[in-house]
């Protein structure tokens, strides 16, 4: 009975992982919470229609990993100005980590790679 705990995420997983992330509605219940285990439960379920196979502590796991590897950046960068480490998703990491409250528009995303490569997962499950 392998769960797949150790499984490595595919870079299609984890841009799909990050698509539901950039989810408005994802990211305000994420906000302030400190007991998550639902949210990450909606987050595995979408993940399924989209046919990848996760379970909450996996998708709580990665976003947290993704979140620790791009605040570990930042905080090389402050320091270095140019950083010799590169982070997959950088891009798309920032873009929801800094977008603005006052909605998708204003954050600039729409132009990455986040939403131009992966609009058509989500219109798949619609």
């Amino acid at each position: 009975n392998d769960t797949g705990a150790g499984k490595h995420w595919s870079d299609n997983e984890v841009r799909a992982l990050i698509n539901i992330w950039s989810d408005e509605k994802i990211q305000q219940m994420l906000e302030g919470a400190t007991r998550n285990k639902e949210i990450f439960e909606e987050i595995a379920r979408r993940l399924m229609k989209r046919g990848i196979d996760r379970d909450w502590k996996q998708c709580r796991t990665k976003y947290k990993n993704l979140k620790y590897e791009y605040r570990a950046l930042q905080k090389e960068n402050e320091h270095l100005g140019n950083p010799r480490r590169k982070m997959t998703f950088y891009d798309e990491v920032d873009c929801i980590l800094r977008r603005q409250p006052l909605g998708p528009s204003s954050w600039g995303c729409e132009s990455s790679s986040l939403l131009s490569g992966t609009k058509n997962l989500s219109d798949e499950i619609k």
